[in-house]
């Protein structure tokens, strides 16, 4: 089976045109070689791909004759990422979340209207003490 639907059939992409174009932007390799699109997979053949930051690595169990379900999927592959990449994935969203907190940034129109009037009370205050 072609190594861009073995990847479609044990759902690591969603659509097949997804894999195949993974495999040709090089994000996949076969045995630790790139892999073209239409490299065959047999059992016992260790895959490596990255998505969503993740160097995933994936031994292939046996081949399915078409996509298979959630639950079958661990027929067919053996997933032996390491937990350090999942773990460096938390981190990355960690750091995200510290370089810029949710709700920081252009203020909204409330905001703005809260500042304006924070602003107005400011220059009524200083007009008084004159």
């Amino acid at each position: 089976m072609r190594v861009d639907k073995y990847l479609w059939c044990i759902r690591y992409y969603k659509t097949r045109s997804i894999a195949t174009e993974a495999v040709k932007k090089g994000h996949v390799s076969v045995n630790g070689q790139q892999a073209k699109a239409s490299r065959d997979v047999f059992a016992g053949d260790k895959i490596t791909l990255r998505k969503d930051q993740i160097n995933y690595v994936i031994s292939v169990l046996g081949v399915p004759d078409n996509r298979v379900g959630a639950k079958l999927v661990d027929m067919y592959r053996k997933d032996e990422t390491p937990a350090e990449a999942f773990e460096h994935l938390e981190l990355l969203k960690l750091s995200k979340e510290h370089y810029r907190a949710k709700g920081d940034g252009r203020p909204t129109k409330k905001d703005r209207r809260d500042i304006d009037g924070y602003l107005l009370d400011d220059e009524e205050d200083e007009s008084n003490v004159e």
